[in-house]
């Protein structure tokens, strides 16, 4: 098979190794031309993560990428998808499946990615979503994990999570576009959260963390359309290890470093999407009240400016507890 990773990243780097390592596909890795993390692989064929087989062709030439490939798995910033696909498209994209590996929502619109991949020309029935738990620094050390991939096209989700499975990845096929696309996104958004009470020591409150979490998400994923149930699946509580407690998640060391007033320098996806999930509360009518938390942390506060961070952000989260009770699996 002939893919193609658009994004050489992190988890587009892995992607890469992935399907030529371990399926043994013939595999090109496009990165932007200059872009530190594309020199780095183009120089020493390696980055911080990942070595690269010699067997993968690394470009800077869009068209190339997009051209040769049956499969096109695209993994970048899930803010930067709607401006980034027009390019892909004018490479012309008939007859090729595309595979997004991001987890996110569109600030802004509230949009799913692959709603956002639809807007720009990506046939929905040719489009899926690989998203679940796993590190690439478990994985490339031959640590196996489970995935999942969803589409609108059943035959689709069968053809990819056939192709894709390996003794490193199991994959399960996904049923609900919805659920495992806004599931996906919001568990980054729990991440914060988890950070935010590692940074204060408050660690006990992971678990109400994952139990309140968990249901809220699945109470927004219902009001979208998707099935309740989703929320307890691998597109989002099944990646909880990976994100609330693993010390190689980016949006809990986001959250730890906010407490400190310290920036983390890094991708931390789940920032802007708990933007984008307060937003869809509001469209929805949905009490999201873990994700406004995340909102009023991130931007409503003074935290790097003033080094005081876990002070002021722990005034939002203790005012959870200020809540009317309610019960457990109240509905609206």
């Amino acid at each position: 098979m002939n893919i193609s990773v658009l994004g050489c990243g992190r988890w587009g780097s892995f992607l890469a190794w992935y399907q030529a390592t371990v399926l043994n596909n013939d595999v090109v890795l496009w990165g932007q031309p200059g872009h530190p993390t594309f020199e780095c692989l183009k120089e020493e064929g390696r980055n911080e993560y990942v070595s690269l087989p010699p067997s993968i062709k690394l470009t800077n030439d869009l068209k190339e990428a997009v051209g040769g490939a049956e499969v096109i798995i695209i993994s970048i910033s899930s803010q930067a998808l709607r401006s980034f696909l027009p390019k892909v498209v004018g490479c012309g994209v008939g007859g090729k499946i595309f595979v997004l590996c991001m987890k996110g929502i569109e600030e802004g619109t509230g949009k799913r990615l692959s709603e956002v991949a639809a807007e720009c020309g990506i046939p929905p029935e040719r489009t899926a979503v690989w998203v679940g738990p796993g590190h690439i620094q478990a994985f490339v050390k031959g640590i196996p994990n489970c995935m999942l991939i969803d589409s609108s096209d059943a035959a689709l989700t069968k053809y990819l999570a056939d192709n894709f499975k390996s003794n490193l990845i199991r994959f399960y096929y996904g049923s609900d576009l919805i659920g495992t696309e806004v599931g996906a996104a919001a568990k980054n958004v729990l991440g914060i959260v988890a950070g935010i009470l590692d940074g204060c020591g408050y660690v006990s409150l992971k678990g109400p963390l994952m139990a309140r979490g968990a249901f809220e998400v699945a109470s927004l994923i219902k009001a979208m359309g998707g099935n309740f149930n989703s929320a307890y699946g691998l597109a989002h509580l099944g990646d909880y290890e990976t994100t609330l407690f693993s010390e190689y998640s980016n949006n809990r060391r986001y959250g730890e470093l906010l407490v400190k007033g310290v920036r983390f320098e890094k991708l931390a996806e789940g920032v802007m999407t708990a933007k984008a999930m307060q937003e869809l509360g509001k469209k929805y009518s949905i009490e999201l009240p873990i994700t406004d938390a995340v909102c009023d942390a991130c931007f409503n506060t003074r935290a790097f400016e003033e080094g005081n961070g876990r002070e002021q952000v722990m005034q939002i989260i203790l005012k959870l507890f200020e809540r009317q009770t309610k019960t457990q699996f109240y509905e609206k």
